[in-house]
């Protein structure tokens, strides 16, 4: 899944247009390609071509969008604009989250987080490699989102395979996933990336080719509260995207099928477990990882 040019930086992971409605209903009113002058606009215009939404030069006061997709600094980013105002001439100022645009917006971040080791692989430990076992050779990462526990994964030396069904979101990863392939690291070790499928992960597990010794789960639970200060802002933007996972119950059986040895399911501390009583319970900071074992 390696690209090399922003031309083909794309290919094979986009959705077909009129299966975009399926995953994200509120998509046509709520996010446009932006393009200003930055370089080549071929890829912008096939950017809105696959997910079939307007490509702007400039928002005006009349466009509906709340985000933006554009390319900055070297990577694809989501903009968030619901806090935009209008100037004189009617063009919006795009500044809806002070702090997120003095970055550029959200991209999937390539880096290891706090606390997480930079080498390949790294150890295998704490909550996350205890459910997924350290004998686990491959997994799929059936709810990847932003991709942070799919990295992490990944740098422990699994063989990592992605599914995510949002076409928004699948064409993040693959930006990131193409940015990680040029990490001097990646090249000397000669590794290639994760694999990304786009789609509905409980077709797609029917359908794979070889059975995982792991599936892991990470789906969207709603809120304890309302409203939450602690809450990043790319959950809080994903889950504005795309709402809660209505079919979690659904996809939870459709991975207890798939799955050769093990399902994974991270959920907050405060939700029921997805498929009953686990197996196995590994405690992290204000969430867990629900281990359920087969055979």
């Amino acid at each position: 899944m390696v690209a090399q040019t922003s031309s083909q930086k794309y290919a094979g992971t986009a959705p077909v247009p009129d299966r975009l409605a399926a995953y994200t209903p509120s998509l046509a009113i709520k996010l446009a390609v932006l393009y200003q002058g930055q370089g080549d606009s071929l890829p912008f215009q096939q950017l809105a071509e696959r997910l079939g939404v307007p490509l702007y030069l400039s928002p005006n006061n009349d466009s509906p969008e709340d985000y933006f997709l554009s390319w900055r600094d070297g990577c694809l980013k989501l903009l968030d604009c619901r806090a935009c105002s209008r100037q004189a001439g009617g063009i919006h100022t795009i500044h809806g989250d002070k702090e997120l645009l003095k970055k550029g917006g959200l991209a999937v971040d390539i880096e290891p987080r706090n606390g997480e080791q930079r080498s390949w692989p790294a150890p295998k430990d704490g909550a996350l490699a205890q459910a997924l076992g350290r004998k686990t050779r491959t997994v799929v990462d059936a709810t990847t989102g932003w991709g942070q526990d799919s990295l992490h994964i990944f740098r422990m030396g699994y063989e990592l395979l992605c599914i995510e069904r949002s076409p928004v979101m699948a064409e993040l990863l693959t930006d990131g996933f193409a940015r990680l392939a040029q990490q001097d690291w990646m090249r000397r070790l000669n590794l290639q990336p994760p694999r990304l499928l786009q789609g509905n992960a409980i077709d797609l597990l029917a359908d794979l080719e070889s059975q995982p010794d792991c599936i892991y789960l990470d789906p969207m639970f709603p809120p304890k509260r309302k409203k939450s200060a602690l809450a990043k802002k790319s959950m809080m933007v994903l889950r504005d995207l795309l709402g809660d996972d209505q079919d979690k119950e659904q996809l939870f059986e459709a991975a207890l099928k798939t799955a050769g040895k093990r399902v994974v399911v991270k959920s907050p501390d405060y939700a029921e477990p997805l498929g009953g009583k686990p197996s196995q319970s590994f405690q992290g900071k204000l969430l867990r990882y629900d281990v359920y074992l087969k055979g």
